[in-house]
């Protein structure tokens, strides 16, 4: 019975589909495609990552929507940069909750009240846009396009 409910679940991510001539596959799009994330300090990272009306500044800490800052909380733009790193993947609640809460036990609750911020922030299935898709009991998705501008090393 378990292993329907995970079918049924895949199946209702499935009905999301990236935007036409975008590889899901791909974490990133843009000219920078071959070029990943890394984790935060360290390495080569993007300076903007564009979605919707949305620009994310990793390396700043930062979203705006146009020009202005969105308020969101550093551990709900952690897991904002967590899910676009694995963009089109399947993001269990534990690794979003080791990801944004390392070495510390907390209660899945807290990963639920910083999602439903950063969704609410996002206006995710509102005027049209869809950034982040829930998979029951298993995790997140971030099925938006994206466009990844500039490196830092």
């Amino acid at each position: 019975m378990r292993a329907s409910g995970s079918t049924a679940a895949f199946g209702r991510l499935a009905q999301f589909r990236p935007e036409p001539g975008v590889d899901a596959r791909l974490p990133i799009q843009g000219p920078n495609a071959d070029r990943q994330f890394s984790e935060k300090g360290t390495g080569s990272a993007p300076t903007k990552v564009s979605f919707g009306p949305f620009c994310l500044l990793p390396t700043q800490f930062l979203l705006r929507e146009g020009d202005r800052p969105v308020p969101l909380g550093s551990r709900a733009l952690e897991i904002l940069i967590a899910l676009i790193e694995r963009r089109g993947e399947l993001v269990s609640k534990r690794d979003l909750m080791a990801r944004v809460w390392p070495n510390v036990f907390v209660e899945p609750a807290n990963l639920t009240v910083h999602m439903s911020a950063l969704r609410r922030a996002l206006r995710d299935g509102r005027d049209g846009h869809r950034f982040i898709v829930n998979i029951p009991g298993r995790g997140y998705c971030f099925v938006a396009a994206i466009d990844v501008s500039g490196h830092e090393n």
